[in-house]
Parts: C-alpha cells; sequence; structure tokens
C-alpha cells in the first residue's frame, strides 16, 4: 500500500530552508542534487558512529528496525513499546494527522519523556550557556532546534499527558576518549539492519568505551521560545507554521517564495531541464520573472566573489549583468588588486563576455622577485573524525598523517624531494610528521609555499599538542614550527617565522583574475585557469615524465600528466584511478566540502579513515596508500604549475 503524502521531520526542515521545496521533494523529475553517498558521509564525519555510540549510552535500549517506510507499521511498534511503564526505544516513531516523525532516542519513565536528539557536531560542554543569541536567531543551531521542536510538537499531539525534555547529544570538544580504537567499534557497512547503517563489534558493552566524549545539552528554553514564540517567521505560530507546510504538501500545493540569495544553493536545480528531467530552480525563476531558461541561465548577481551585491538583490537585480559599479564600494588598495576591484572585474569581464585573464603584473612580479630559491612547496593530508582513533585525544582533534614536497631550483629544475605517509592502525603520526618536515625542509633556506591556511593551522595545531608532551626534542620541533608559521588566535604565544610559510592563494587573489574560474579561488578552479590559459604549460605537461625536468617519487616514466580533449585540457586528476571503487577524487573532495565540522581533507581523509580498520586486506591497504602518495604528490605538482605560469606571465 502507498504511504499517504505525510510531513515528516526531514521534509520539515526542507520547508524551513525554503516552503518552495516541499513541492519538489521525492519527486522523481526533480532530483535532488545534494543527495551523496551515506557511506561516505559516515566514513567522513562520524554521524552515524555517534549515533551508535550514544545508544551504548542505553544499555537497555530497544531499536525499531525494518519497514523503514511503512509509516504505520513503525508508529504501531512504538505504540505497543510504550505500553510499558519504563522503557527506552531507539528511532520510535509517531503518525498523527499527517505528520510523521522518528525520534534518535527516547526515554519513558511513567509521564516523564526525554527526548534526545543526536548529532555529530561538537560543543564545548564547559563554556556552553545556551544557543539562544540577542539578535533572536540560535546561533547557526536553528535547523536542528526547529527539528527538535517539531519533533515534541508531534509526540505531544500524540500523548498530550506526557511531560517533555528535550536534549541535543553532542560530541563535547572538552573530553578526550580513554581507549584506543574507538572509532573500530562501530562499523558502516551496507547490509546492517538499523538505520544507520552501522554494525557495531562484538560483544561490545558500555564499560569497553571507556570515558565518555559525548555531553547532553538541555535544550528546553530553546523548544519553549520556538513552540511559543516561533522566532523564524513573524507571521504565523508554530501550530499555523506547520499546518500550512503539512496542507500544502498534502495537497501537492506549490509555496510561492520569492527567489533571492537562498536560491543559490537549490537542491532541485538541472542546468538543461526536460520532462523528464525538471529543475525547481528554473520553474520558480521563470513563473517570477517571465524569462526563458537560458535567460535564466546567465550569471547571478550571488555567483559574484564574497557576494557583494546583497542590497542589489532587494532591489530586484539578480543577474550581474543588472549590476553597476553604484552597487560596488569600489576601494582601491595599494600594491594590489582589492577585493572590490577583484570583484569589479569578475562583473565587467562576465558582462563583456571577456575569456581573458587578468594580471597586476607590476606588482605580480616585485612579488615573484621577493621569493628565494629554492622554491619549497608543500601540501598536508589530515583527518578530523567526531570519535578518535587513538586514546587522549578530543572529537576533531586533527591528525596530519601525510605531506608532499616539491622543490623548484632557480634554473628551472624541478624535483620531487620528499613525501611522507603513517596510515598505521593505531598510532598517532603528528610527532614524526613534525619530525619528517623539520628534516624535509631544512635542506635548503629558499622560501615554503602552502596554499590557503590549512598548512599553517596544522603545524599549530602540533604546536599545541607538542606543548603538553614529553617528546625529549620537544622544544627543537616547537622552535622549528615557530620559523616556518605564524601563529593562530588560539596560541598564547606570537610568533611569526623568518620563513613563514607564503600562501600562494593570496598570490593569485592579490594579482590574478580568471574568468574561468567564475570567482573562485581554490586551487580546484585556479589550476584549470592557468592550464587553460598557458601555452608553455600545455606543452610541457603534455610530454612523459622522462622528457621532463623533472623527477617523480610515484609516476613512472612514460606517464603524462596533461592530455587535451577537443583543444580543452583535461585535470590531472582525472587521469589518476580511483581512490574508492566508482568514486573520483574529484567527488570525494565535493562529499568533503560539504560536510559541516570538515574544513580541510578532501579524498585522503576517506582513505585514512577506512585504513584504520584492520580487516582491510593488505593488497588493498597498499593500493590506497598508493594512491594516496600520487595524489598527494599532485597536490604539490599543482602548486608548481600555478607558479610557472606566473613565472612565464612576468617574463
Amino acid at each position: 500500500m502507498k504511504n499517504p503524502r505525510l510531513l515528516t521531520k526531514s521534509r520539515f526542515k526542507l520547508a524551513l530552508d525554503c516552503p518552495t521545496k516541499l513541492f519538489y521533494t521525492r519527486k522523481s523529475e526533480y532530483e535532488n542534487q545534494s543527495d551523496t553517498d551515506s557511506f561516505l558521509e559516515g566514513l567522513a564525519q562520524g554521524g552515524f558512529q555517534v549515533e551508535e555510540l550514544a545508544r551504548m549510552e542505553q544499555p537497555d535500549g530497544v531499536a525499531i528496525t525494518g519497514d523503514d517506510y511503512n509509516y504505520q507499521i513503525v508508529a504501531n511498534r512504538t505504540q505497543e513499546l510504550l505500553k510499558q511503564e519504563n522503557v527506552c526505544i531507539f528511532e520510535p516513531a509517531f503518525l498523527i494527522d499527517g505528520l510523521f516523525i522518528r525520534v534518535d532516542i527516547l526515554v519513558k519513565k511513567g509521564n516523564q519523556i526525554q527526548l534526545i536528539e543526536v548529532k555529530a557536531k561538537s560543543i564545548s560542554s564547559s563554556s556552553h550557556n545556551s544557543f539562544i543569541k540577542s539578535t533572536g536567531s540560535f546561533g547557526g543551531w536553528d535547523s536542528n532546534l526547529y527539528d527538535i521542536a517539531f519533533q515534541k510538537y508531534v509526540m505531544q499531539l500524540c500523548y498530550p499527558e506526557w511531560e517533555i525534555s528535550a536534549s541535543l547529544k553532542l560530541v563535547d570538544k572538552d573530553a578526550t576518549t580513554s581507549v584506543d580504537g574507538l572509532h573500530t567499534c562501530f562499523k558502516i557497512v551496507s547490509n546492517s539492519d538499523l538505520r544507520t547503517g552501522i554494525e557495531k563489534k562484538d560483544g561490545l558493552t558500555k564499560e569497553d568505551l571507556g570515558d565518555t566524549i559525548l555531553c547532553s545539552i538541555n535544550v528546553n528554553e530553546e523548544i519553549d521560545l520556538i513552540l511559543t514564540q516561533n522566532p523564524a517567521d513573524e507571521t504565523r505560530s508554530f501550530p499555523e507554521l506547520v499546518n500550512y507546510f503539512r496542507e500544502h504538501y498534502q495537497t501537492d500545493s506549490k509555496i510561492f517564495t520569492e527567489i533571492g540569495s537562498h536560491c543559490k544553493a537549490c537542491e532541485f536545480k538541472e542546468d538543461n531541464p526536460t520532462a523528464e528531467e525538471k529543475s525547481g530552480f528554473h520553474e520558480c525563476w521563470t513563473s517570477q520573472l517571465q524569462l526563458t531558461v537560458s535567460d535564466i541561465n546567465q550569471p547571478k548577481v550571488y555567483d559574484v566573489w564574497y557576494n557583494p551585491a546583497r542590497r542589489a538583490l532587494e532591489e530586484g537585480k539578480f543577474f550581474m549583468h543588472e549590476l553597476s559599479e553604484n552597487d560596488l564600494n569600489i576601494r582601491p588598495e595599494a600594491g594590489k588588486l582589492s577585493r572590490s576591484e577583484r570583484q569589479w572585474l569578475q562583473i565587467e569581464k562576465t558582462i563583456n563576455k571577456d575569456q581573458s585573464p587578468h594580471f597586476d603584473l607590476e606588482n605580480l612580479q616585485e612579488e615573484l622577485a621577493s621569493w628565494e630559491f629554492p622554491l619549497n612547496f608543500i601540501d598536508f593530508e589530515t583527518t578530523a573524525v567526531a570519535i578518535p582513533f587513538m586514546a587522549g585525544m578530543h572529537p576533531y582533534e586533527q591528525l596530519a598523517f601525510q605531506f608532499s614536497h616539491h622543490i623548484v631550483f632557480e634554473d628551472g629544475r624541478l624535483e620531487h624531494y620528499n613525501e611522507y605517509l603513517n596510515t598505521e592502525i593505531g598510532v598517532f603520526p603528528n610527532f614524526d610528521f613534525i619530525r619528517a618536515l623539520k628534516d624535509s625542509l631544512s635542506v635548503n633556506e629558499g622560501s615554503i609555499f602552502r596554499y590557503h591556511n590549512h598548512e599553517n593551522t596544522i603545524v599549530n595545531v602540533i604546536y599545541d599538542q607538542l606543548r603538553s608532551s614529553d617528546e625529549p626534542d620537544k622544544q627543537e620541533l616547537l622552535g622549528f614550527i615557530e620559523t616556518i608559521s605564524h601563529n593562530t588566535g588560539r596560541n598564547a604565544k606570537s610568533w611569526g617565522g623568518e620563513r613563514d610559510m607564503i600562501d600562494l592563494q593570496k598570490t593569485v587573489v592579490n594579482y590574478y583574475y580568471d574568468p574561468v574560474t567564475n570567482g573562485s579561488n581554490s586551487i580546484k578552479a585556479i589550476l584549470p585557469a592557468v592550464l587553460h590559459s598557458s601555452a608553455y604549460l600545455q606543452e610541457k605537461y603534455q610530454q612523459q615524465v622522462a622528457s621532463l625536468n623533472l623527477t617523480s617519487k610515484n609516476f613512472d616514466n612514460s606517464h603524462v600528466f596533461l592530455k587535451m580533449e577537443n583543444g580543452m585540457p583535461i585535470s590531472p586528476y582525472k587521469a589518476l584511478p580511483p581512490i574508492f571503487e566508482g568514486w573520483d577524487y574529484e567527488q570525494l573532495e565535493e562529499v568533503a566540502s560539504n560536510l559541516s565540522e570538515i574544513k580541510d581533507g578532501g579524498a585522503a581523509l576517506f582513505a585514512y579513515a577506512k585504513l584504520q580498520f584492520p580487516e582491510v586486506k593488505p593488497e588493498e591497504r597498499a593500493a590506497i596508500n598508493n594512491g594516496l602518495l600520487r595524489y598527494c604528490e599532485l597536490d604539490t605538482l599543482a602548486m608548481v604549475m600555478i607558479y610557472e605560469y606566473f613565472r612565464e606571465v612576468c617574463k
């Protein structure tokens, strides 16, 4: 029997983001572009493991499994269990008047009910007071709190006599795990009976988990505020909002939402819609602006780097060609392109369909002339997961397990000088990592380059870890970190090293703009742009490694880094075999970038997490390690290519 159209908590949250999305959800002709592989998301962020870890704190809990999409069956099972005076239920289901929810954990003691929502997000339990801010918002927790409010509202409709207390079960940044291999107790599998897809280690008990790394945050005050005042909607009470969404979803009628900057992240967007593959995004825009699909595919105001024209959107300007200099407060800065100048460059070139790159040549030449040969290009691979791999670590504490180091000499010779990789199970790599980096960068006194902030952030993390360690060479390693970095806000001590790593991304932002990047300055956007523009790079890297003036540790002499297709360069990463079957490097990077607690790490993050499970076969382990080495070498080679492009332009 087909399920009726029910307003579930996931649909409620979707409608809070944009009410029109209710019409598009769960329809095959409107594909949700944000859907990602749940295995990879869980592997990266540890959300499913955290939920199972939270369940272990309730050893008498009963899970409602199977028939996930037969709402009535799971609701009936819940009702039977709730006849008990005292019971703990995982994934209980509540169905009433077209509303349906499932709760992470429910603890019932008579009419006293604990509603527990589990999230892999982290918080400092010692410093937290309230999510309620003076602005009326919840400090970025709005979606989570409205989710809980909806759950409580539905539960109260089902059981008016209940006294419901709500809490968030979160990862505690102040805690440390007291056992090794805690992460491996919760393995993600494809055939689990549980919605989380987790297979727990045989015989696992609460005592095996050691000290808890989770904390309970009472949110009764926040939920009461939402239910009584509904700060997200000044026109409707919370019950009225729920009824509004429910009625429109049940009748399959579209709610009108004015277009604006929120449209940028629309999941229901297909650039070339057809009758079979529709685009909710384009339907909204065509109905409101009376434009064609091709008109709507023009660059938008919100596509401008750092989105400087929010007021223009409020004034009904939606496309870049509608902007003028009056919409930007353009302020020049000496010695470089200012942010506003760069923004106007993007707008001008877009309007004029000018695809030529722009350089602040004089200042770029001056910047390059200040660099000391030989030039050292480094890239780190790191991971930070909710459930730490080793005892003594905080949740989401950074592990640095890999780096690559290229050296460019003044005569143009390029050497892949060194690399480091440690994916051993249960081994804390950070101190050996920094020792290896010290040895590698001490071979010369030349300038050191990173791309963006990640590498500086990581050495600051290791600095903190070293300070509380008893490593015999602690002072020597601390001194090394101080020479190649600058302190971040979290460190009480202030320093700025004489070889402080130069941020190549800042060089890009300050002196160069290419329309091909569409305003992005990530290395994934800049590399294709320079390869597209540079005849020098195209000629050089279409040759085999044996013919180039370089050395490589992971590519044989017959390898070609750059291939062309219909006159266009193909990303060097696409020539590499995937780390995981069916997922290439760029797909993994995209999944990682969408995870709230994960800021850097990319494809390597997934690989390291998988290699911490002992059942990975030796041949698979070797293949993944080899893949990591190739990827990381290519990361620093990409930086070199950008430098080589700038060097040629400056000649």
